[in-house]
């Protein structure tokens, strides 16, 4: 099951005198994540590199910073996608300490940074909700209402005009039932417009 993270968690390595700060975090898409590591320049405006990885929305990076290429960006996605996450980004500020540590050493170090913050992370199962919307006859509001409450529906607006409309969101694994006994309950008089 895709998860994703309650709240941002960061860790701390030193590796032959250089600083990996990491930190892993919930993120809404790549624009949020762009933002989050312009932030980070500004708050460690000495540091060597600022790598990140992403997972949101369909929208994956993986960016290096100035590392060779694939030693931080790719390693990190990596361990996103092998704990099943969505929603995601992972950030590592490195403080080169003057040792190099090779190719294998940054993919380790930055595999780790990214593993231990996500030690400390709790994780959520993600939700995908669905808009729905649907139009019934007076009669039928009641019976919607509940059944709405039911299925644990996010309710968005409901419009009176000849019919009730209502709008509302969720959880897009309950939405086939939910469909099945409104139609069945309202004997077909239920309209779908946002299926």
């Amino acid at each position: 099951m895709t998860q994703t993270l309650s709240s941002a968690v960061h860790s701390e390595l030193i590796i032959k005198k250089s600083r990996f700060i990491g930190c892993v975090q919930p993120v809404a898409d790549r624009a949020q994540a762009q933002a989050v590591v312009a932030q980070l320049w500004q708050a460690h405006p000495t540091a060597t590199h600022v790598c990140w990885a992403l997972l949101a929305g369909g929208q994956s990076a993986a960016v290096d910073d100035g590392e060779p290429s694939g030693t931080a960006g790719r390693p990190m996605l990596e361990v996103l996608r092998r704990q099943d996450l969505e929603g995601v980004l992972a950030t590592v500020v490195r403080y080169y300490g003057g040792i190099q540590l090779g190719a294998g050493g940054l993919v380790r170090a930055y595999t780790d940074s990214v593993a231990q913050a996500l030690l400390g992370a709790e994780k959520v199962p993600l939700t995908r909700l669905r808009e729905v919307s649907c139009a019934v006859p007076y009669p039928q509001e009641g019976l919607v209402r509940r059944e709405l409450d039911l299925a644990q529906a996010r309710l968005r607006e409901v419009a009176h005009s000849d019919v009730v409309t209502f709008t509302f969101d969720m959880d897009e694994t309950h939405w086939p039932a939910l469909e099945a006994r409104l139609n069945d309950a309202t004997h077909g008089r239920v309209t779908w417009t946002k299926p």
